[in-house]
């Protein structure tokens, strides 16, 4: 496929003002300007007309597939609210890609996206990276588990003080990652020293353990759900006590830290910005966020937390971001390459480089502008609008 005439905002170099791009099988094959595109092309053309061909868009964080679109509690799945504990849940065992929101998605050019439980517990679960397009989860999957949910501040209060269990203080919420992950951290040493001591054996098997083994180990990072300033401050707290890889996911009173956060070298996944104070710990809430944190060097992506923000308006939410003092090409790399950098995803995606997946998006205008529309969608080199 050979897509012609368009603004080509390849995301690991400068816009081509007039350029293509060339689709070999699911990949990437040429970007370039149109005085050097293949004029003896056999394949389809698509003819951009003047309009602009990017990457699919990655929403970094939501719950896509997780909560049921106009359905009730038999669909909603995001939230085990009974312990407050559960690295062992998958969220490839509870996404539906046949809720009608994924095809939303593809309609507004979101081709991947994060998605697991949300921030009921304070050890929620694993997120799954998946594709929009397909009938069946398993072969969606760009890679699962992405990172392991953990979930600071209000959520956990709320959900347990009504149940009058632990935790209802950010202290206990603090209290039970820490004993968890100490525990996962002794698992593992038995585990050690069992495969190094044939006389010595191994601990039973622990569901828990197991799942957090590779958050200890470094191997798979936390993305930890904190609004509050003091919550940011408490995951990046226990992340330095445990040499965690940690991503913070909201970030809201980012903006008041950010010297901070870029000292920490910690990205920020910021969002929803598209909605009211509905909480305390969104007193603060403004769309400078991300600009505030990019100009201090804070890597930054910016999501919609779908279904809180429904998944088709995530380019809209990048030019709220915009609007709030951000570069527009900083915002488009925030769903873009930057969001595929902070997911451990952007050898494959993000950006418009040869060799990469071919996930891209043809819009009649800049892709951040709310009157431009979405003329194709390609999902590993198949166009699925």
């Amino acid at each position: 496929m050979l897509i012609i005439n368009g603004a080509v905002h390849t995301m690991d170099g400068p816009v081509i003002g007039q350029g293509y791009v060339a689709v070999t099988g699911s990949k990437i094959a040429q970007v370039g300007p149109m005085s050097e595109c293949p004029a003896d092309w056999e394949g389809e053309i698509i003819d951009a007309e003047g309009g602009h061909i990017c990457p699919g868009f990655i929403d970094a964080h939501c719950h896509l597939g997780m909560f049921g679109d106009a359905v009730g509690f038999e669909s909603d799945d995001g939230n085990e609210e009974t312990d407050p504990c559960t690295p062992q849940l998958r969220a490839v065992d509870a996404v539906n890609p046949l809720d009608r929101c994924f095809s939303e998605a593809r309609a507004a050019g979101v081709t991947t996206v994060l998605t697991g439980p949300g921030s009921a517990n304070p050890i929620a679960g694993q997120f799954a990276a998946v594709k929009t397009d397909g009938r069946w989860v398993d072969a969606m999957l760009v890679k699962a588990p992405v990172s392991m949910k953990l979930a600071l501040g209000e959520n956990p209060k709320q959900v347990y003080h009504h149940r009058d269990e632990t935790p209802v203080t950010r202290m206990a919420t603090a209290a039970i990652i820490r004993e968890n992950l100490r525990k996962a951290v002794e698992y593992g040493e038995k585990l050690d020293r069992a495969d190094q001591d044939e006389d010595t054996d191994p601990p039973d098997y622990d569901a828990k353990l197991e799942a957090l083994l590779p958050v200890v180990r470094g191997e798979l990072p936390v993305h930890i759900h904190a609004h509050r300033a003091d919550d940011i401050a408490t995951g990046l707290r226990i992340a330095r006590e445990f040499s965690l890889k940690c991503v913070i996911v909201h970030g809201t009173e980012g903006h008041l830290l950010p010297d901070l956060l870029a000292q920490e070298k910690v990205p920020v996944i910021t969002g929803p910005a598209l909605g009211d104070r509905s909480k305390p710990e969104l007193a603060n809430m403004t769309l400078e966020n991300p600009a505030i944190l990019s100009r201090a060097g804070v890597e930054i992506a910016v999501c919609t937390d779908h279904p809180e923000i429904p998944i088709q308006y995530l380019p809209l939410c990048a030019a709220l971001a915009v609007k709030g003092g951000l570069d527009e090409e900083t915002a488009l790399a925030a769903i873009t390459i930057h969001a595929a950098k902070i997911a451990g995803l952007d050898a494959q995606l993000g950006s418009l480089t040869p060799g990469k997946e071919a996930d891209l998006v043809v819009s009649s205008r800049h892709p951040l502008e709310l009157m431009g529309q979405v003329r194709a969608v390609l999902i590993g080199g198949r166009r699925v609008e």
